[in-house]
């Protein structure tokens, strides 16, 4: 399997699309948590570019029905990761990320402030494909590289940090395959 290199917050064989929504982390906070995310727009729909666009506050709302909700929202992650492994970037690692809204994570709030956002292409009701388990253990391992206070204790999903009111990465991700791969790096 080929590596991934972060320089200065960036992942050096990624897609860089900035987006506009992030700002810098409290001080002195130390980066300690991955949350693994799902996302798909239209909703169970994938390809396209509106994820992108979704993230750098340029989707156009008209387009379908299920996107009159996201009017005005404001958010991001620092990866997403889409179906066929590509890999894109919206935000430097060293920079706070809007991805997890309103969080916890063992008593500890705002779990923004502390964590790195990566989003998979999917949804709750389907499998996520091989090369992105893939492309997720590659990219976790150079961010447990670059962030040692991060371990697969500390590598989650949005549903940990926000019950009830988040679901993904859903059913369909398979923790133990992901941590098997992450094993073999």
């Amino acid at each position: 399997m080929q590596k991934l290199h972060l320089l200065d917050g960036w992942i050096k064989e990624a897609i860089k699309i900035p987006s506009p929504n992030f700002n810098h982390r409290p001080v002195n906070t130390q980066i300690n948590t991955l949350i693994i995310h799902a996302i798909s727009l239209p909703p169970g729909e994938f390809g396209g570019n509106d994820i992108d666009k979704l993230f750098c506050n340029t989707l156009n709302i008209k387009k379908h029905p299920a996107y009159q909700s996201l009017q005005g929202l404001k958010v991001s992650a620092h990866f997403l990761i889409r179906r066929n492994g590509g890999l894109h970037q919206y935000v430097s690692t060293e920079n706070r990320a809007w991805h997890a809204g309103i969080s916890e994570w063992h008593g500890v709030p705002d779990c923004n402030n502390y964590s790195i956002g990566i989003e998979l292409e999917g949804s709750d009701n389907k499998p996520f494909m091989a090369v992105q388990y893939r492309q997720l253990a590659l990219l976790c391992h150079c961010l447990m590289h670059n962030y040692p206070l991060i371990d697969t204790d500390t590598i989650i999903g949005h549903s940990d940090v926000a019950p009830g009111r988040k679901s993904d990465p859903g059913v369909h991700f398979l923790w133990s395959h992901f941590f098997a791969l992450l094993d073999t790096i």
